[in-house]
């Protein structure tokens, strides 16, 4: 296509944004640094120094500044003298000329000014943003990407997309950015949009590493019908500069003053970090052309045929949906909250049963939680809109639903940490980076935030003390941890006492990033090891619950879909145990198994944590079936009742199955459920003051728990402790055979 052609389809833009100068002197990170603190540090210093620029932002940027050119060094003092001008003199031939210019630049300059003003405020009411085209959650492939460059494979244009994250170690396969071979303005990164695209803006970031300080501070914006002719971004008829990052990790979105329309997008880096080289992740931003016609556009689309509400909701918005939906389904939802952030906002739930606000004996209780990284909302999202189709679905009759709501006590906590997701919110879904909002707003991670009872069960078993001095269950909370002066956020106490209260039997937490379903143990066995297999004793459970979300999900066992980050998790069926990922103290998943009778997962839904609005219904898709598939597998193993010879339902009687050392305890009812996967097992109930009983129960492949019910009676010594209390006297502290024989010498003396 020739160039006359490709100007129709690119109008002269009359607006560009400020060039920031390369002027930071952040070093390298030290290997003791912690990654995500440092994001949040300097992003406070980037707001500030944001603040004092903003008035310079919107002024066009007539000319580069020598900075861009490497071969050029610009003093600190003659850099800062520049930011204060109009940076007009950049690219002169000779001192003579620029000295002639001066003179007019000065009688034109309140003239200038006034006309950008009057054209800002003409083009920023016709602005047009689209949503990002995919790099970040990978709907852009590798093989649309494209550079002049590269420092080798793992540092490749694949690797240049936005927030994806770096291994540990420099020089691998997977390095944290799109780094070009050499640095000069020459270089470039590409993306084919494969179809005829309406661009509107760049998002830049600088490259992931713990140990290398890489950014560009500004780029020009290319664009083609053919790739092989390009046409640069305008400003009257000087090439748009648009200002790039100031530091590594902190998103920076250009949009452009007039969107274009093309196939090929070229970013330009003109200047970098004075002490790093030429490295960008980047995202573009983008609205596909109406073409029928497409084949890549056709084999891609994913649409769906639910009516919800697909866009993001603050913690006001969110409040209001839940109430929506339960004044649609009254008869089967109930809205309450488990306690408060630490800023005061209610941690909302919401229960889907038949029977709402109470628990039915012999139905199990299932939970979904989401957002204890409050950056991390696409699973936030994804409970909002299962409730609103459970709720749907019930009504018209859906068979599925009504089994589900009919046989289970279902809980949806969508925001464990508000506090955080209304801090992402706040800045929008491209431009949070990897980790403002994840932690508490004193500065904690929630999901690591429990007690370690690893530690505690693994020194009991060294010692022995199992099961004489300690249970392999229900470990108790060290005492430490339950005084006021213990580093635990509110929202992690709020968590336990629900988690103590109700009787859970399954739950899965949502969280973001990445695509794949980890299980217990979190935390490796050996100290100083960071990735070790450590499985539980229900390993084999933990693992058929794993691949039941991930098998039914669209994409974690997808062969051919590209890692999000580092790990390639489809080949290990899209789960993995999460100590031999990285371990992990304290997790709410370690947590649940060993204090509660609780198994827990956490399903990492996405490789983006916070996807444009745009991307939610394909997100549902990708979802929908997993989350449903899961909720069911509540009703996998045996469940029952246990009772005393009068019928009487026995709390806290315990449950052991043979060749399983893990046991669990009845609810206040007598009434039980142990997820086991299918065969055969010896199961022992037991209860303080009871004999036990044994008995054989089968496990089928059929959906539907087995029934296994147990009738145990008092022990003798039980009942003369009740007797002697009932009349106000002490117990006969006997062993059981010196009391035997005690009444049998009493009977034959005939008293």
């Amino acid at each position: 296509m020739t160039r006359q052609r490709l100007s129709l389809l690119t109008p002269l833009a009359l607006l560009g944004l400020l060039m920031g100068l390369a002027d930071i002197s952040h070093g390298s990170a030290g290997e003791d640094e912690d990654y995500y603190m440092q994001e949040l540090l300097t992003r406070d210093q980037y707001n500030k120094v944001q603040m004092l620029e903003k008035p310079m932002a919107s002024i066009p940027d007539r000319h580069e500044h020598p900075s861009q050119n490497p071969a050029k060094k610009v003093p600190k003092g003659k850099a800062e003298s520049n930011r204060q001008t109009d940076k007009t003199t950049a690219d002169t031939k000779s001192v003579k000329t620029a000295n002639k210019k001066a003179e007019k630049n000065k009688k034109s300059s309140l003239k200038t000014a006034n006309s950008i003003s009057e054209e800002e405020r003409r083009y920023n009411s016709i602005k047009e943003e689209c949503p990002p085209m995919g790099l970040e959650t990978l709907k852009i492939d590798d093989f649309q990407l494209h550079a002049s460059t590269t420092k080798r494979y793992g540092l490749g244009a694949h690797r240049g997309r936005l927030n994806i994250q770096a291994g540990l170690y420099e020089d691998d396969l997977y390095d944290g950015a799109w780094c070009a071979g050499r640095d000069d303005p020459l270089q470039w990164f590409e993306v084919d949009a494969r179809r005829l695209t309406k661009f509107t803006g760049v998002i830049t970031q600088g490259r992931s590493s713990l140990w290398s300080s890489d950014w560009v501070t500004s780029y020009k914006v290319m664009v083609s019908n053919d790739s092989h002719t390009w046409i640069t971004l305008k400003n009257g008829s000087e090439d748009l500069i648009f200002r790039g990052n100031r530091e590594k990790e902190i998103p920076v979105q250009n949009i452009f003053p007039v969107p274009v329309v093309a196939r090929y997008i070229r970013v330009n880096p003109r200047s970098w970090f004075n002490s790093g080289n030429i490295c960008m992740r980047v995202e573009i931003l983008g609205c596909p052309m109406p073409d029928p016609n497409n084949y890549y556009h056709r084999r891609n689309e994913v649409i769906t045929t639910d009516d919800l509400d697909f866009r993001h909701h603050s913690y006001k918005e969110m409040r209001q949906l839940m109430k929506v939906v339960n004044e649609m389904c009254p008869n089967i939802t109930r809205i309450y909250n488990i306690g408060k952030s630490y800023s005061g906002l209610k941690l909302y739930a919401i229960e889907i049963s038949d029977n709402p606000g109470e628990h039915e004996v012999g139905e199990p209780e299932f939970r979904y939680t989401a957002g204890s990284h409050g950056n991390e909302v696409l699973g936030r999202e994804l409970l909002l809109l299962l409730m609103q189709f459970m709720c749907l679905e019930y009504l018209s009759g859906n068979q599925r639903i009504r089994h589900l709501v009919e046989e289970t006590r279902i809980h949806l906590l969508p925001s464990v940490n508000p506090d955080g997701y209304e801090k992402a919110f706040e800045v929008g879904s491209e431009l949070s980076g990897w980790s403002l909002g994840r932690w508490s707003n004193d500065g904690i991670d929630i999901h690591h935030n429990f007690p370690d009872l690893n530690s505690i069960l693994w020194e009991a078993e060294a010692k022995k003390w199992i099961p004489r001095k300690m249970f392999n269950h229900h470990v108790p909370i060290p005492e430490w941890y339950q005084t006021k002066n213990a580093s635990v956020a509110v929202e992690t106490r709020a968590l336990i006492a629900w988690m103590e209260k109700m009787p859970f039997v399954l739950g899965g937490n949502l969280q973001g990033g990445e695509l794949v379903v980890t299980f217990p143990y979190d935390k490796t066995r050996s100290q100083w090891v960071t990735r070790e297999q450590t499985p539980t004793p229900d390993d084999h459970v933990f693992r058929w619950l794993a691949f039941s979300y991930a098998s039914t999900h669209r994409l974690m066992t997808d062969a051919n879909q590209r890692v999000c980050h580092t790990e390639d998790f489809a080949k290990e069926d899209g789960t993995i145990n999460g100590a031999s990922w990285h371990t992990a103290a304290g997790s709410m998943n370690d947590f649940s198994f060993l204090h509660t009778n609780c198994f827990e997962l956490s399903m990492y839904v996405g490789c983006d944590k916070f996807p444009h609005e745009s991307e939610l219904p394909e997100e549902w898709e990708n979802n929908r079936e997993s989350l449903l598939v899961f909720m069911e597998q509540v009703h996998r193993g045996i469940k029952g009742v246990v009772r005393d010879v009068q019928g009487r339902g026995i709390a806290n009687a315990i449950i052991s199955v043979e060749g399983i050392s893990h046991d669990i305890r009845t609810a206040a009812d007598g009434d039980y459920w142990r997820l086991l996967n299918p065969g055969e097992y010896r199961v022992t109930a037991r209860a303080e003051g009871y004999s036990f009983t044994s008995k054989k129960c089968e496990v089928g492949y059929e959906m539907g728990a087995t029934r296994c019910d147990f009738i145990i009676g008092r022990t003798n010594l039980s009942r003369i402790k009740e007797i002697m209390e009932k009349f106000n006297k002490q117990p006969i502290k006997l062993p059981v055979r010196q009391l035997q024989a005690r009444r049998s010498r009493e009977r034959r003396l005939g008293t």
